[in-house]
């Protein structure tokens, strides 16, 4: 929030909240080292009424003076090819999962129908996908980036494939999961190998990532191996059998490398 923002902020707004958001920075894991800290330039209508907090004085003398911790490395700063990586692949892990619940949500109906025993399977692979989604819906919304614009065009086209799919049968629409996650593997795969790389490289400096970058590796290698149990399944339940199984399998996984290199730029 700007400065300017503040100093607009409605009379509403509480004294302590007003003061914490002058007085601490904000940090963000794409831009380490940036630290944002409003002036505390204000309008008439704060400086006339709020004065500058002034801690008691017994507080500051029975603190005690914050310690460094004797094992805490320093965080490495990201370089800006390191934000744009992160940016990008953020953007297209956020697109791609929603394009999987759409493609589940178009699937179930018609193959549960058909196949009422495909039913909890179904769902727990769409509640997965869900959960996926919302991850990375708080991700971007938290780091402030910006979500692809071909967000329409590929909620039509997933939906669309989904009950293409569906509608030529259960094992088309197991071979449309399989070539799904295979591609969506790679992709999660690709991430997780550069994190780790990152991570090394600063390991041999002496440094880290940060406790939220750390996390972040953490969480891709959980999302990617549910990804991969996706696979699994389809490959479980007869994906190989679709006709015709390699054209309909290269044509899917094309147009997914088409929608992650469309979606990493635009």
């Amino acid at each position: 929030m700007s400065c300017t923002l503040l100093s607009l902020s409605p009379p509403s707004i509480s004294r302590s909240l007003v003061q914490r958001r002058l007085r601490y920075p904000v940090r963000d894991f794409l831009v380490p080292t940036t630290t944002t800290i409003c002036a505390t330039r204000q309008s008439p209508r704060f400086s006339s009424t709020i004065a500058a907090p002034q801690p008691p004085p017994s507080s500051q003398q029975s603190r005690p003076p914050v310690q460094p911790q004797k094992n805490a490395k320093p965080i490495r700063p990201l370089s800006q090819e390191q934000q744009e990586f992160l940016s990008s692949a953020l953007r297209v892990n956020q697109t791609g999962e929603l394009a999987a619940i759409l493609i589940y949500a178009a699937q179930s109906p018609v193959i549960t129908r058909s196949h009422p025993h495909l039913r909890p399977l179904m769902k727990h692979m769409y509640d997965q996908e869900a959960g996926h989604y919302n991850y990375f819906n708080d991700v971007i919304s938290k780091h402030r980036i910006r979500p692809t614009a071909m967000t329409p065009v590929w909620t039509a086209a997933a939906s669309m494939l989904g009950w293409t799919t569906a509608v030529m049968g259960r094992e088309a629409a197991m071979a449309c999961t399989e070539a799904v996650e295979t591609e969506i593997g790679t992709h999660y795969n690709e991430q997780v190998r550069v994190l780790l790389d990152w991570a090394n490289k600063c390991k041999q400096r002496g440094e880290s990532l940060g406790p939220e970058l750390d996390k972040l590796i953490v969480d891709l290698r959980r999302i990617r191996d549910e990804e991969l149990e996706h696979l699994d399944h389809a490959v479980e339940n007869d994906a190989k059998s679709a006709k015709p199984y390699d054209l309909l399998t290269q044509v899917i996984r094309g147009g997914c490398r088409g929608a992650i290199w469309v979606s990493e730029r635009v």
